[in-house]
């Protein structure tokens, strides 16, 4: 069985961070495992809590799966501070981590900021050059690549930049504020655009966490990156299509919409 690595937060209501990345693995064929970077108290209006490991807990969660385990694909979500993502690039590297799916997630779609300056930086300097692909939404394109995102051209231009500044494939996601989920895949001196219907459901919690990890399942699973990126928008697009909906707030997809429960009719 293909294996997939998630390194991310815990989100205590399940809707995104560590738990939606496994479900989302779960649900497209890989074994999924993990390593935490945080323990966040939240739930669909809010977070209320965030305890970080240590840089060392983090390296000793690493060296577990890598030496055990080892993961055909590795995704990565949010990590807060420098030292942690420094913990990660190091590691990823000792154990020569292949099809590297990176969330950089910094910027909330809102455009607040979610990490320091120097997170950011370091995620660029060390985090983004092994990438195999990054997956920013439209703020955070325009962070990484200094470039304001108004357009379809322009998001073009700063995935055109962010490739050639650090070396790895850009998924610069659409969303609703340029276009209709219409993502845009930018590597090796190309781009592709991949269609999103739209789907209108106001419960998109953990949709950046999802898309991600379906992209590195089926990575992990020896597709070729075009193909990973179009069956991971499927994916998303039926979990969202399932409209569910719990919580108060902005609440989490059906990850699990194409499991079929048949144990009860066996039994």
């Amino acid at each position: 069985m293909n294996t997939a690595l998630t390194i991310a937060g815990s989100d205590s209501s399940g809707g995104a961070g560590i738990q939606a990345d496994i479900k989302t693995m779960t649900a497209n064929g890989v074994y999924a495992m993990s390593a935490i970077t945080a323990l966040t108290a939240q739930n669909t209006t809010g977070v209320t809590g965030i305890m970080e490991v240590t840089p060392d807990f983090l390296a000793k969660q690493l060296d577990a799966v890598f030496t055990d385990i080892v993961p055909d694909a590795v995704k990565t979500g949010m990590v807060a501070s420098s030292e942690l993502i420094k913990t990660i690039a190091e590691r990823l590297k000792k154990y020569d981590a292949k099809n590297i799916v990176v969330d950089p997630v910094m910027v909330a779609t809102s455009g607040a900021k979610l990490i320091s300056d120097d997170a950011i930086e370091t995620l660029k300097q060390e985090l983004l050059p092994i990438a195999t692909v990054i997956t920013p939404n439209i703020p955070e394109a325009e962070v990484l690549s200094g470039m304001t995102v108004h357009s379809e051209e322009d998001m073009i231009a700063a995935a055109k930049k962010i490739y050639e500044d650090y070396g790895c494939a850009v998924l610069c996601k659409g969303g609703h504020q340029i276009n209709d989920a219409n993502d845009l895949l930018y590597r090796d001196g190309g781009y592709v655009w991949f269609k999103g219907r739209r789907i209108d459901n106001p419960n998109t919690h953990g949709t950046g966490c999802t898309l991600s990890s379906a992209i590195a399942s089926n990575l992990a699973k020896g597709e070729n990156l075009d193909k990973a990126v179009k069956l991971a928008k499927y994916y998303i697009s039926g979990a969202l299509a399932a409209m569910l909906d719990l919580g108060k707030g902005s609440g989490p997809m059906n990850h699990a919409f194409n499991i079929p429960g048949d144990y009860e009719e066996e039994l």
